[in-house]
């Protein structure tokens, strides 16, 4: 069932790739039905998980280089089901705004396919040379879709992500060797280079968490790894920002979950650093989001400050830290698409992304402006938002934790709101005839989703919550072993 999922947007690729380039129409047209399918597919699959189930369900395996150890094996657990939605989910969302945005060639949804077919295989792999394999294939498309279709400086953009990810990439499969060579069998599998990792000295499972932590680190991305981030959004086309953000991020975070539950003894003894860093992270994406007068690099920055919040979390090693930290995975994903969908609509009304040149919205176009006050309010994680449980939950663990370390994560909340708030009031200053269109049917429809997902979430997280709990207990089993 899994590999149908992971193979299904190359399909869509492939039927994209036979149609005609100047039938812009029917390309857009089979587009939108292949993400829509994908969509219910892998909304089916998370219907089929069992919450009360194994923690990894769905499980697939066929050996692919049987003297290597290697095997095309996939499966899911409640957090891996919530990124594949979340993937599913915002793609659909991309092929839906992409025409309005200016774009929709072929070239284009082509790369968008093949990008969510890699992404969907990050989630589901369940052995490490997969995927590593899955993890560089996102690279492919990503490059294309920056340096191709971005903006003025998209060439240096893409280099400098592509550099910044490869870098990374390199310590990751070192790191992944020296695992393969301590697991039982010599074997890829992601069970058996657990059971090999938690068996090494401390020492060695630091210096080889260390290496994951560099590949993963630079795709979350975590401060001083941040540098391409900021480029990478203000060039890259506004939807592709959607799923750079949405969901590239997360496989950082992920991708850290999973090495966390490898080499156990080196995150017990790797603990402060990383709360401190996530700390730090945290802080520094909020002051410089705050200094910025380009909404992309903006939101950008907050999106550092946001994934800080997520290491914070996981770096707890606490039941309420962890379940904020992968709440908060699924809220940034879809509060950030909101907030790059909005500046990007406006972006193209405009065709300037300078605050100060942002003219008075409410009374020309009041559900553009209504938008952009909702998604940067739902930023800030207020009750009601899916944002608020998850910040909340990181806030009890960190109080349990640390204690005092609570206030450093306060500040960086005042400075979010402090920049959320200087947006909304340049946005609803009075004021009319700016000229601007208010959001059309399929802008409208797009953002709607996005709203009720952001709400519904905030409002109900229990069902989020109930899938992802037998994953988080396997987690701290081994933290605890």
């Amino acid at each position: 069932m899994l590999k149908a999922l992971v193979f299904m947007p190359v399909l869509g690729a492939a039927l994209l790739a036979v149609l005609p380039a100047v039938r812009a129409r029917a390309l857009r047209g089979v587009a939108l039905v292949m993400s829509t399918l994908i969509l219910a597919y892998a909304a089916w699959l998370g219907v089929q998980f069992d919450p009360a189930g194994p923690a990894f369900q769905m499980v697939e395996s066929r050996a692919w280089n049987v003297r290597l150890g290697s095997y095309f094996a996939l499966g899911v657990d409640g957090i891996s089901v919530l990124m594949l939605a979340l993937t599913a989910g915002l793609t659909w969302i991309v092929v839906l705004i992409s025409a309005r945005s200016g774009y929709g060639g072929k070239l284009y949804l082509c790369l968008v396919f093949l990008l969510e077919s890699a992404m969907f295989g990050v989630f589901s792999a369940r052995d490490w040379s997969l995927f590593y394999v899955f993890w560089e294939a996102t690279l492919i498309p990503l490059f294309f879709l920056i340096d191709r279709l971005g903006g003025e400086n998209r060439q240096r953009a893409a280099l400098n992500f592509f550099l910044y990810t490869l870098g990374g990439s390199v310590f990751m499969l070192v790191a992944l060797l020296f695992l393969y060579d301590a697991a039982p069998g010599h074997s890829f599998a992601m069970a058996d280079m657990a059971e090999g990792g938690r068996g090494l000295a401390t020492g060695m499972q630091v210096l080889i968490f260390a290496g994951l932590f560099l590949g993963f680190g630079v795709k979350m991305p975590v401060v001083p790894l941040h540098g391409w981030l900021p480029l990478a959004h203000v060039e890259a086309p506004s939807p592709v920002s959607i799923l750079l953000s949405g969901v590239l991020l997360k496989m950082g975070a992920y991708g850290l979950i999973r090495a966390a539950e490898t080499l156990p003894a080196a995150m017990l003894a790797l603990q402060p650093g990383l709360a401190a860093l996530g700390l730090i992270s945290l802080l520094y994406g909020a002051m410089l989001a705050w200094r910025q007068q380009d909404l992309k690099a903006m939101v950008a920055y907050s999106s550092i400050s946001h994934m800080g919040l997520v290491l914070l979390g996981i770096a707890t090693l606490d039941p309420n830290g962890l379940r904020g930290a992968v709440l908060q995975m699924v809220a940034h994903g879809l509060t950030a698409a909101l907030l790059f969908l909005l500046v990007g609509l406006l972006y193209q009304r405009t065709h300037s992304r300078d605050l100060a040149d942002c003219p008075p919205l409410a009374a020309d176009a009041p559900r553009l402006a209504g938008a952009l006050a909702f998604a940067f309010v739902a930023a800030l994680g207020i009750p009601g938002s899916a944002g608020f449980f998850a910040e909340w939950q990181v806030l009890l663990a960190v109080w349990t934790r640390w204690s005092g370390w609570v206030v450093l994560l306060g500040v960086a909340l005042l400075i979010a709101a402090a920049y959320s708030v200087r947006v909304i009031g340049q946005v609803w200053r009075p004021g009319s005839g700016s000229g601007v269109p208010d959001l059309s049917s399929s802008e409208r429809l797009g953002v709607g989703v996005l709203v009720l997902a952001i709400v519904g979430l905030g409002v109900w997280p229990n069902g989020v919550l109930n899938l992802m709990a037998p994953a988080l207990q396997a987690l701290a089993a081994a933290w605890q072993g």
